[in-house]
């Protein structure tokens, strides 16, 4: 892929205020990965759901998914007029990043991001709120995604949002954690959609996954090479997240993290899927990789690179990268939608 030799750049200049968001994550990390939990969530601030329509006229509720095991998810439905009210919304379901084991879906970062995507994209967001490890190690992340898919198909979305969805423009996103999670959930639907009783109308029309968190037991040489390059992540976190979400005593190479290679099984119905790379992200050696295995499939995948960027950048509106690349979902979303978007 183009752009992500190793020219040992210096990293970019960032805004004070994203150097300052940064800096009190690192403070919420120990230096061999771990989170001081205090910390963390005196910083992670939630965000209320609101009825009542922001300034771009985005609405937010939140929904009950499945009581018995705390999972919801907060619905982010645009303002429509006109013909567009009387219009069924492609959907996109998002998950958030943080290793599998941190932020929600009421965290401020993720409800500001999810607004900004059902603002700009024009449809219906719903952002899951899985449960989190190490309480809950693999697979919960991706049963609860799998839940998310099968509450839409049955259920549709509550009357009252005054909107309604396309399930056959379903999308996928998320970032970091959340792309891996997206992978694992596309894989997963499109392996039994086809044969399930009674047939699903839910259809996977694409995946966006944001720096998604692959990896595996072997040290790439952009991990090596970017390890202390930003703040946002570190090859000691990295390896933190993947003992908290892990089966115990399961090494990087699980299937879960190692998305690479020849073992790697897609199903016939695998969506579409638009990968976002950073150039100062230490994963995009394993993200390459990925995209690689995906062509090799006979997969259809898109690449849309940020020299610049390091990870987590889509988490901060005051970085141009953050912009384009939601103008990039909005394309990728308006190719793939069942019902071609205005």
């Amino acid at each position: 892929m183009a752009g992500f030799g190793h020219s040992h750049r210096s990293p970019p200049s960032l805004p004070w205020t994203v150097r300052v968001q940064l800096a009190a994550l690192s403070a919420a990390h120990r230096s061999d990965g771990s989170v001081r939990r205090f910390l963390f969530y005196l910083g992670d601030l939630h965000a209320a759901a609101s009825p009542r329509p922001d300034a771009a006229g985005v609405r937010s509720v939140d929904v009950t998914i499945d009581a018995s095991r705390g999972l919801w998810a907060r619905v982010f439905s645009p303002s429509t007029t006109g013909e567009a009210a009387a219009s069924a919304l492609p959907v996109v379901v998002y998950f958030h990043g943080g290793g599998f084991v941190l932020f929600s879906a009421a965290s401020r970062p993720y409800d500001a991001l999810c607004r900004r995507i059902c603002s700009e994209l024009g449809a219906v967001v719903v952002s899951v709120n899985y449960r989190l490890g190490p309480e809950h190690r693999f697979p919960a992340a991706y049963d609860d995604g799998v839940a998310a898919l099968r509450y839409l198909d049955v259920n549709g979305l509550p009357a009252d949002l005054g909107v309604a969805i396309d399930l056959s423009s379903c999308f996928l996103a998320g970032d970091s954690a959340g792309g891996n999670i997206a992978h694992h959930v596309a894989q997963r639907w499109a392996s039994t959609a086809a044969s399930s009783s009674p047939p699903v109308s839910l259809r996977l029309a694409g995946a966006v996954l944001i720096q998604p968190f692959f990896g595996g037991e072997e040290r790439t040489e952009e991990e090596v090479e970017l390890d202390k390059a930003s703040l946002s992540l570190t090859l000691a976190r990295t390896d933190y997240f993947w003992r908290e979400f892990l089966p115990e005593g399961a090494t990087r190479d699980h299937a879960a993290a190692r998305v690479c290679g020849h073992h790697v099984e897609l199903a016939d119905a695998f969506p579409p899927v638009m990968v976002a790379i950073g150039g100062f992200d230490l994963l995009k050696g394993w993200q390459a990789r990925y995209v690689e295995t995906l062509r090799q499939n006979g997969k259809p995948v898109q690449v849309v690179e940020y020299p610049d960027a390091i990870h987590g950048f889509h988490a901060f509106p005051e970085l141009a990268d953050s912009g384009k690349l939601v103008g990039e979902m909005k394309l990728f979303v308006q190719e793939h939608s069942t019902k071609r978007m205005a």
